[in-house]
Order: structure tokens, then C-alpha cells, then sequence
């Protein structure tokens, strides 16, 4: 590590002018992926702000099935959150699955969604539900949000206070994780709605990171079952091919983890 510079605001403003002040400042949340660059010294900010401390960031809030969820919330206040799992169990059972108990009691959602790691479980759930993303300065439609590799539409500064949605009738997550960082090797989020729109979020297998596949959509807004998807073609020259899984295999999970989690909703 290296000399750098620990700020604790306690509200979005002073956190929005500390930052101002830094020479080359990085917000801090949970930490789980800026703590671990900067021991690798691939990162090396002059100033961490703290936002873990920011009130007005935390809680989860639900009115009927309109969701609010602050972006300082931990995986694992998701996760138990009584409130949340009796309209969208879905996105508690995802959260409950996010590393281990030390990253989910640490890892926050604003904080991965803003480092919008190819193989995170929240991008998928923000795409598939259709969420929108509250930053101090704006709203933006999760299909907007999400542009690339660790690459999202925040401009610099900006800090995500607070996602919302409208919980669906049915939706699920299912994953097939890399077994010693249980990061999606694939991941899909489905969701159907009572007015027959029908989304199916990617994670883990984009080249590009997170996406909507319109072959699955289409096929599971005509019938909403697992067999539905058995013809769908998922092409592979599409997808990411590591040392973890070919860009074949993934093809043949994302239909798989589609079946699985249609099943499981």
C-alpha cells in the first residue's frame, strides 16, 4: 500500500465536495474490489471518501410493489430484508448468494453496480427489472447505466444514493459460480410482469458485460415455461472465452441457468 488521504462524510454533500477537494479522489462503499486494486497497486487514488457512513444512502423501503433500495445497503441487509422478500424474493436470494459473509456484510449494492464487474449478480437484476439508478445529480434507466467492462454512464463524481423499481410477479436468478470467487461463470435474471413484458438479463458471459438476449425474451413471452427456451439459439462468437469457460460452454449455460431459473420463478 501507500500514503493516501481517509475522509468520513457523513452526508452526500460533504462527500460530493471532499471529493471536489481531492487531487485524484475515489469513493469508497463496501471496498470488496477498490481495497484489493490498491494492494495490487493498480489504483492509487490520493484520497478514499467514505460513503459507508451517509445515512440518507441505507434502508430499504417498499410501498405496494414500488421497491427503493439505498445504494448503501450491504448484500446481506438485501438479502434478510423481510419487506423486500415478500415482493421480490428473487433479488434477496441473489444477494444471498454474493461471495461469502464477509463480502456480504461489507459489499454494498450502489458499489457494485457502479463497478459493474462483468460477472456481478446486480447488474442482471437492475437490466431484467427494468430499474432505475438515483444519483445525487439524476435518474438513469438501467438499460442506459450499464455501458461496457467496468463501465457505466456515472460522469465524474457522481455517486449513486438509491436504485427503484416495480417488483414483478414472477422473477428468479439462477448461477453457475466459479467456485472459489462465486462470481457468475453465467448468470440470468428472468422476469415476467402481468402486462406480458418478459426480460432476461445475462451476466458473466457478455464480452461487453451484462445483456438483455431478445431470443429468450421472445420465445418466454410466447410461453412462459422452462421448454420454451430448447430451440432458442445462443450464439457463442458473442460471448467471453477465459481459462475459466469457453465462450461454447457459456452458450450452452446461459440457456441452462434460463431454464433453471424460469423453473425456479
Amino acid at each position: 500500500m501507500y500514503d493516501t488521504n481517509y475522509h468520513r462524510a457523513s452526508s452526500i454533500d460533504e462527500a460530493v465536495n471532499m471529493m471536489a477537494a481531492a487531487e485524484e479522489g475515489k469513493y469508497l462503499s463496501g471496498g470488496m474490489t477498490l481495497i484489493p486494486t490498491m494492494k495490487q497497486r493498480l489504483a492509487a487514488p490520493s484520497d478514499l471518501v467514505d460513503l459507508r457512513h451517509i445515512a440518507e444512502m441505507k434502508g430499504i423501503t417498499v410501498d405496494g410493489r414500488s421497491v427503493r433500495i439505498g445504494a448503501g445497503s450491504t448484500h446481506e441487509e438485501v438479502a434478510t430484508s423481510a419487506a423486500l422478500a415478500a415482493v421480490c424474493p428473487a433479488i434477496c436470494r441473489l444477494a444471498a448468494h454474493i461471495g461469502d459473509p464477509h463480502v456480504r456484510h461489507m459489499g454494498t449494492l450502489g458499489g457494485s453496480i457502479a463497478n459493474n464487474d462483468p460477472a456481478a449478480d446486480y447488474p442482471a437484476a437492475m437490466l431484467a427489472l427494468d430499474a432505475v439508478i438515483v444519483t445525487d445529480r439524476r435518474e438513469i434507466s438501467a438499460g442506459d447505466f450499464f455501458i461496457g467492462l467496468f463501465e457505466t454512464a456515472l460522469e465524474e463524481g457522481e455517486i449513486i444514493t438509491a436504485v427503484r423499481f416495480e417488483a414483478p410477479a414472477r422473477a428468479a436468478y439462477q448461477k453457475f459460480p466459479n467456485p472459489a470467487s462465486r462470481y457468475a461463470m453465467t448468470g440470468v435474471f428472468v422476469v415476467s410482469r402481468d402486462n406480458g413484458d418478459v426480460r432476461v438479463a445475462v451476466t458473466g458471459a457478455g464480452s461487453d458485460g451484462v445483456f438483455r438476449h431478445p431470443g429468450l425474451e421472445a420465445a418466454l413471452s410466447a410461453n412462459w415455461a422452462p421448454d420454451a427456451v430448447a430451440n432458442v439459439t445462443i450464439e457463442a462468437a458473442d460471448l467471453l472465452s477465459d481459462l475459466h469457460a469457453s465462450a461454447a460452454y457459456r452458450a450452452n449455460l446461459v440457456k441452462v441457468m434460463t431454464k433453471r431459473a424460469v423453473a425456479a420463478a
